[in-house]
């Protein structure tokens, strides 16, 4: 008895990606369209995956230029141009045979995908750090020094301590590191994409929780950034304890 098209198509979304050379021998002769059209489905999920392999391989560049150094750490940072809320640092030191895929920009990833892999950097990774600079911080000493006090928190919650680091564009002072600035470092190399993307989390999930205290300004949406509704809510309401006052000073 000829096997149902609903039962093929479970048996293609419950496979694993090792099982789907075997999906394709067992059906690849099957001569109705609907199949012809679930093996190709699988043979693309396979070539997007040696694709993904090839990108990931290509963005350890860094990574293998400076294999002789123990702890290689990546750093990154979210949040400079934001009217409100902190600036955040990232700083991942990933295991020398990482196999994490997906690592990019935090930028160019969805929402989604930067949750998916915060949870598996956080899991998989020889140690991670976080830093924070505040608003007020901010308009003390501008969002340049800021970034870089942000930066020395993270790698001081480093442990081990990374004995290079690979900045994205950076060099970042009173680090006795070895430091190596990279320009659009987090489309180049894993660790720096990685840092990055534990910033954006971080930095995402704390604008949320504000915005269940300041809830006019819509900071789960814009994360502090002048959209045109945070602008009016600011130009309505005025600014909150976590605004950047060198920030707003031209736009109240």
């Amino acid at each position: 008895m000829e096997q149902k098209i609903s039962e093929i198509k479970n048996i293609l979304q419950a496979a694993e990606l090792n099982e789907l050379p075997a999906f394709i021998k067992t059906y690849e002769k099957d001569e109705r369209s609907s199949v012809a059209t679930l093996v190709k489905k699988a043979q693309k999920q396979l070539e997007d995956h040696e694709k993904e392999l090839a990108r990931t391989e290509k963005m350890k560049e860094y990574e293998k230029k400076y294999d002789s150094f123990s702890w290689i750490c990546g750093i990154d940072e979210v949040g400079r141009g934001p009217l409100a809320g902190p600036v955040v640092a990232g700083a991942v030191i990933l295991p020398k045979d990482c196999k994490i895929l997906y690592l990019n920009d935090s930028k160019q990833l969805s929402e989604k995908r930067r949750e998916e892999l915060y949870a598996v950097i956080m899991e998989k990774a020889v140690s991670t750090g976080l830093g924070f600079v505040a608003p007020e911080r901010i308009d003390e000493i501008n969002i340049l020094q800021a970034t870089y006090e942000a930066m020395r928190e993270a790698i001081s919650k480093l442990d081990p301590q990374p004995d290079i680091l690979l900045n994205d564009a950076v060099t970042i002072p009173q680090v006795n590191i070895r430091q190596v600035p990279i320009i659009k470092g987090d489309a180049k190399s894993v660790s720096i994409a990685a840092a990055s993307i534990i910033a954006k989390v971080t930095r995402d999930r704390l604008m949320v929780s504000y915005d269940e205290i300041y809830p006019e300004y819509g900071f789960a949406s814009n994360k502090g950034y002048g959209a045109k509704a945070h602008l009016d809510a600011l130009k309505k309401y005025g600014p909150t304890p976590i605004h950047r006052r060198t920030f707003i000073k031209n736009l109240l």
